[in-house]
């Protein structure tokens, strides 16, 4: 499938990508060996680098891990492409806009609990790369060690190409549809999906509505996998199968196209006489992918008490430490409560780990929703050992709430979930959407205490 289209804003484009992303085929399985091609024969039989590669085409090897790893963290793909990457001028830097890296030194770690309401509206013309926002993190990117949380809003698709050395991209949209033309093949995600963009891997963002918002997570450290599933057993949480890869599909495209690097924590750019985007077959395991999070089969109690909130992971990035995350995404998908002579919201707790938390639509069942509340498009930052739970609100009405079977489906929450405290960014620190009196909703928790005696 050659598609030299380059991206625009109007409505008849933006319904061209649509009918596009709708119309899309997929290849199934998270960690998968996948193989695909655009053109029959393009992919190399028996052996990977060939003297001379099938259709003309140059060989080239993506790494996202040293060599010698172990076969089971090994990830790497053979592309099969019509120039290779080494053939670009060099590039320079260019503006960073309001992209940052750790390590976050501008500002003290804050054990207080903050709150944003949504990004505001982005300038006319803002595409995913300009409109992208960092609030915080950890860690420090030279190191690969650590995460980024990161906003973003837009209203204009991609005319240049981008990748991330840094780390991988998971892309959580909460409001527009995304076509994503990357090297591997395109991808459709909507909200209410994510996208995972492995690092180094190049790709293209075209909206599919007239604005896109959402979340992003820059994974510095090891490539997210699915969770060891321990007595769980063999099923459940995020099945492999419900991972969606992308089919073979390329550009053949002559003339200039900027492609944009983010490199320990800055953008370079050069100008390429054509397109990056020119893989016409490819074969490994470093490929991007889409999930629907709806598909995620929750487990819970049947009995009595509120689990962990780790039976909600979906994916994890693991650490030195067994258990330890450097990362976690969790979701808090439609499920039913159904736990006797048990408060049903999640309880109160302070936690060795620092939780950032979204919402993709609807309402969280611990959080009062509406106007200056936890609304989708906003967030909320817990560090470690920061004392939090339901809000007043929510207590008071659980606490008396009769416990019968009760199905939750009317909200998308998600959580990143880290091992280290998450430093905000000034513009972060200081912007106009950040919430303030958000202890307030605390406030009111009355003494209930009668000693028998």
């Amino acid at each position: 499938m050659s598609d030299g289209a380059t991206a625009r804003g109007s409505a008849t484009e933006r319904e061209e990508a649509r009918k596009i992303a709708e119309g899309l085929e997929h290849l199934s399985g998270f960690g998968n060996e996948h193989a695909s091609e655009a053109a029959p024969g393009a992919l190399p039989v028996g052996r990977n680098s060939p003297q001379r590669a099938p259709l003309g085409l140059y060989a080239e090897q993506l790494s996202g891990s040293a060599f010698t790893e172990p076969r089971a963290e090994n990830r790497r793909s053979w592309l099969y492409r019509i120039r290779p990457s080494a053939a670009h001028p060099a590039f320079t830097r260019t503006g960073n806009g309001a992209l940052r890296s750790a390590p976050f030194t501008q500002t003290v770690p804050d054990p207080n609990r903050l709150r944003w309401n949504p990004l505001p509206d982005p300038a006319e013309g803002t595409d995913f790369l300009a409109g992208l926002w960092t609030l915080g993190g950890n860690g420090d990117v030279t190191q690969r060690s650590g995460m980024a949380v990161h906003l973003y809003h837009a209203d204009a698709s991609m005319r240049r190409v981008f990748s991330d050395a840094d780390g991988e991209l998971l892309i959580v949209p909460e409001r527009g549809g995304l076509l994503l033309r990357t090297e591997f093949g395109l991808l459709h995600v909507e909200p209410g999906h994510i996208a995972l963009i492995p690092r180094g891997v190049r790709f293209r963002v075209e909206l599919l509505d007239e604005t896109a918002r959402g979340y992003v997570c820059e994974n510095y450290g090891a490539p997210f996998r699915l969770p060891d599933l321990g007595p769980i057993g063999a099923n459940g949480l995020a099945n492999a199968r419900d991972f969606r890869a992308p089919v073979a599909a390329y550009e053949d495209v002559e003339g200039p196209v900027e492609v944009v690097n983010k490199f320990c924590g800055n953008l370079w750019a050069a100008t390429y006489d054509h397109s990056p985007l020119d893989v016409v077959a490819w074969h490994g395991n470093h490929v991007p992918y889409t999930y629907d999070l709806r598909r995620f089969n929750v487990m819970g109690t049947i009995s009595y008490d509120h689990p962990d909130p780790s039976i909600f992971t979906v994916l994890t990035s693991p650490s030195d430490t067994p258990g330890l995350a450097g990362v976690d995404f969790v979701v808090f998908a439609p499920r039913w409560l159904v736990g006797e002579d048990t408060f049903r919201p999640p309880y109160f707790h302070r936690n060795v780990m620092s939780e950032y938390m979204g919402l993709i639509e609807g309402a969280y069942d611990a959080k009062t929703a509406g106007e200056g509340g936890f609304v989708p498009g906003g967030g909320s930052l817990h560090n470690m050992m920061s004392a939090h739970g339901p809000d007043r609100e929510t207590f008071d009405r659980a606490s008396a709430a009769e416990l019968r079977p009760q199905k939750i489906d009317d909200g998308l929450a998600f959580m990143f979930e880290t091992r280290w405290p998450v430093s905000l960014t000034p513009q972060a620190a200081r912007a106009d959407h950040l919430q303030q009196g958000y202890d307030d909703v605390w406030q009111g928790l009355e003494r209930h205490f009668r000693p028998l005696h």
